[in-house]
């Protein structure tokens, strides 16, 4: 039988990125206190991050029909890691609250239209910026956006400028400076895990910049 500690316990083996313990407990307290019944995921690896937030969810407010008081997106761009995410989610009984959508963010955000409680940004660290655009207009007021390994193992705040991490880096630095610049949005950047930036939605008018 499959359990959320098999699934961390072989990503971790497989050397498979997937959200740290102390930046999950940040996320689990957000979830507790928003209640939030849409979530858009960007980044799926092997369904960990999902599954935990639908399971804290859960555990927390069961309903009558708690099927149906939660709805979570997300996408992954790796078909193999879809497939076996699927496969997890599946095994979990949370086929029903959890849609995986195969395919590149970058291509597919544009195609949504719906709005989010919770967005949460997980995949490529240079493609952020581009992630939060359509992260702002798949927003309403109060949602909130989390993005993790927002400080890239410390690179992102130090003078780092090595050519191996530099586009990664340079991506991250203009997420925050995006975050923390933009009148509409609240953000806080936390050294939690390999870094959290959570930023609330204070009044929603799309108007990128």
């Amino acid at each position: 039988m499959i359990t959320i500690e098999k699934i961390k316990k072989k990503a971790l083996e497989e050397h498979i990125p997937i959200i740290m313990d102390d930046s999950l407990e940040v996320i689990k307290g957000i979830l507790i206190k928003e209640k939030p019944k849409n979530i858009l995921e960007i980044g799926t690896a092997t369904g960990y991050s999902s599954i935990c937030f639908a399971t804290i969810i859960l555990d927390n407010y069961k309903k009558t029909s708690p099927s149906s008081s939660i709805e979570i997106d997300t996408i992954e761009l790796d078909e193999l890691r879809a497939n076996e995410a699927i496969d997890n989610i599946n095994q979990m009984n949370l086929r029903t609250i959890i849609n995986v959508i195969k395919g590149d963010a970058v291509d597919i955000l544009p195609t949504i239209n719906k709005k989010y409680d919770i967005v949460f940004i997980d995949a490529a660290k240079g493609k952020y910026p581009v992630f939060l655009k359509e992260a702002i207009r798949l927003s309403h007021k109060n949602t909130i956006i989390i993005a993790d390994n927002i400080l890239y193992k410390g690179y992102v705040m130090s003078d780092y400028n090595k050519h191996k991490q530099r586009t990664a880096v340079t991506h991250l630095r203009e997420y925050i400076k995006l975050v923390t610049e933009n009148e509409r949005l609240e953000t806080k950047i936390l050294e939690k895990g390999d870094g959290l930036a959570i930023t609330q939605v204070l009044y929603w008018k799309y108007v990128w910049r």
